[in-house]
């Protein structure tokens, strides 16, 4: 992450033409800017590896197949095989769901980081770029998500979503009935009020649902007295896509939900940056609905 060298030459220029603040903010401006288009140019590289579905593989300790294997003679006196009664891994499924116009690629690193910290069971879930709908998309999530359960043994799921994916799955906790698989879902630049950016794409009918006042968005605001689910929303103060800023964050009365500000980086850094993903451990390792920790409640700086 330290592409911001690059910028380094031109730091006394914006020190001496701008006054102290302005100048700090657009130095920040500008080493976020730097970063974003270094982040895209690695991900323009990565893009075709992530548009197949990823290979869906069994959760530890489960049976693969129907027949008997190899070592299925070493059953206890209940008939159980070792492997039947292997506990299961102590976090729920993490599941990844990207943005507008993108594919699981963009969580290469994110999902590195989890599973260096134990997460043993991480999937990326593609939607198709088509998808016009927010309703329909947050349909076939659930049904992911069910399957994910079923394949796993587990009741409950863990959700990131960055950008759009946050929206898609906030649709599918709170109008759908998703809260009672979602445990903690973790939103990164999500347009939880609507977003003004670009009036030029609302051709995109899923575009136009993201705007503030739409129905979608409208559906959102209504009440979920009984949504079980806790939410986590990074928002950074440098999005380029949010407008306004605080759009990325959730302000609903019936929701148990943590906005985390995260200064220094855009958009497109929000489900690379490291720090950012030490954020989202800590907010899916909490134990204590509603718990903040100090990096929490300080919100991040990256810069």
């Amino acid at each position: 992450m330290k592409v911001t060298r690059a910028v380094l030459p031109f730091l006394p220029l914006c020190q001496r033409l701008l006054p102290s603040r302005l100048a700090g903010l657009s130095l920040n401006l500008l080493k976020a800017t730097a970063l974003e288009i270094a982040i895209l140019a690695g991900h323009l590289l990565l893009y075709p590896s992530g548009i197949i579905q990823e290979q869906r593989s069994p959760a530890p300790g489960t049976r693969t197949g129907t027949g008997p294997g190899p070592d299925d003679s070493a059953h206890d006196s209940g008939g159980e095989s070792d492997a039947s009664r292997l506990p299961l891994p102590v976090h729920p499924p993490v599941v990844l769901l990207h943005g507008f116009i993108d594919n699981r690629s963009v969580f290469v690193l994110l999902r590195r980081s989890l599973a260096q910290h134990g997460r043993q069971q991480v999937e990326s879930l593609n939607y198709s770029p088509l998808t016009c709908d927010i309703r329909t998309a947050a349909e076939l999530l659930g049904r992911h998500i069910e399957e994910i359960c079923e394949r796993t043994g587990r009741h409950e799921v863990d959700i990131v979503g960055h950008s759009l994916g946050g929206l898609i799955a906030r649709y599918y906790v709170q109008r759908l009935g998703g809260d009672v698989r979602v445990r903690t879902l973790v939103t990164l630049g999500t347009p939880h009020s609507g977003t003004a950016v670009v009036p030029m794409m609302n051709a995109h009918p899923i575009v136009r649902q993201m705007r503030p006042g739409s129905a979608v968005i409208e559906e959102l605001r209504e009440r979920a007295p009984h949504c079980r689910t806790r939410f986590v929303s990074f928002w950074s103060d440098l999005d380029q896509l949010m407008d306004p800023l605080e759009t990325a964050c959730i302000e609903h009365p019936d929701l148990l939900a943590q906005n985390v500000r995260v200064s220094g980086i855009g958009h497109l850094a929000l489900p690379v940056h490291p720090a950012v993903a030490a954020g989202i451990r800590q907010a899916l390792e909490a134990e204590v609905p509603g718990a903040r920790t100090a990096a929490h409640a300080n919100g991040l700086t990256v810069a």
